[in-house]
């Protein structure tokens, strides 16, 4: 086993999800940060924590310049993140300084002073400072792109009816119809369909020097710009769900996105509601557990739809 091993819920989740493969690449672990160490003339730093998907550590170059590395399991989500990265270029997001697709590294500008959206207190605010930063990252995705649509990405619930025979398992019925319906009324009455985040939410936009926020970590997937609300709808978890009354919260977000950002309510809404379910069924589908908040963002919303 790697050094890593105080780091125990990193290698739950990567054993998890890639098995014996998977603790064989943590095993190698140490060996791909002194290989990028030596490649990019790096000293590397012990990583952030808490650590989920992957390993991710400050650095500092020859020249004194702070950076990011980030070390992931290669797997097709790293590839279009790091496409992804290359398309918007900076604006509104992370810099991407050098990668290595086929080993699953990247290296990235560091963002200072680093602090995520959720640090702060008024929702007002931070709501609007995503707004702004979904509007910097939309593009047009060019012909024969690596990425997800949202219509290919919607079709998780369809393994979640095989899962469980057609049925829903541990998800409330009527919340996966709900779903189900959403996605095929939006994704048939789309708008034009652009390059997005994928997973806009408040852990993911962080406070820098560059600009005041740039947005981290993106999925990089293709569908309407009205899309891209669903994370921030949702988060963050559970300190949403942890308000006296979240659904004032919700409907407070929904009408100030509404006007910012000249979206339709009710898409907004519907988005945001089957996007709930789909990140259940995901983290079901991947740990086994962790999809209880998601439903319950899920049945708030269902109540303005």
């Amino acid at each position: 086993m790697a050094k890593i091993k105080p780091r125990h819920n990193f290698i739950r989740t990567i054993s998890e999800l890639h098995g014996e493969a998977g603790l064989e690449w943590l095993d190698d672990l140490d060996l791909r940060i002194a290989d990028c160490g030596r490649r990019w003339s790096l000293k590397v730093l012990p990583p952030f924590e808490p650590l989920s998907y992957n390993y991710v550590a400050p650095a500092i170059r020859a020249d004194g310049r702070e950076v990011v590395l980030k070390i992931g399991y290669p797997n097709p989500e790293l590839i279009t993140e790091i496409e992804a990265l290359k398309l918007f270029s900076g604006q509104g997001i992370v810099q991407l300084l050098a990668e290595d697709e086929a080993r699953g590294v990247i290296l990235l500008e560091r963002l200072r002073p680093g602090a995520p959206l959720s640090t702060l207190e008024d929702d007002l605010q931070a709501t609007s400072i995503a707004a702004g930063v979904m509007q910097q990252l939309w593009r047009t995705a060019p012909k024969g792109h690596p990425f997800p649509t949202v219509a290919r990405w919607a079709r998780g619930l369809e393994r979640l009816r095989t899962r469980f025979g057609g049925g829903s398992g541990p998800f409330p019925l009527d919340l996966v119809e709900t779903a189900e319906i959403m996605f095929k009324e939006l994704i048939a009455s789309s708008s034009e369909a652009v390059l997005l985040h994928g997973d806009l939410h408040h852990e993911n936009i962080l406070s820098a020097q560059r600009q005041p926020w740039l947005a981290v970590d993106p999925k990089g997937v293709v569908g309407e710009p009205a899309y891209e609300v669903g994370a921030l709808l949702r988060n963050p978890i559970p300190g949403l769900l942890a308000e006296l009354a979240p659904g004032r919260v919700l409907v407070r977000r929904v009408d100030q996105l509404t006007e910012e950002l000249g979206f339709d309510k009710e898409r907004i809404v519907g988005w945001g509601l089957a996007q709930a379910v789909l990140s259940a069924w995901w983290n079901f589908e991947d740990l086994g557990y962790g999809w209880e908040w998601g439903i319950a963002c899920a049945r708030l919303l269902v109540e303005l739809a």
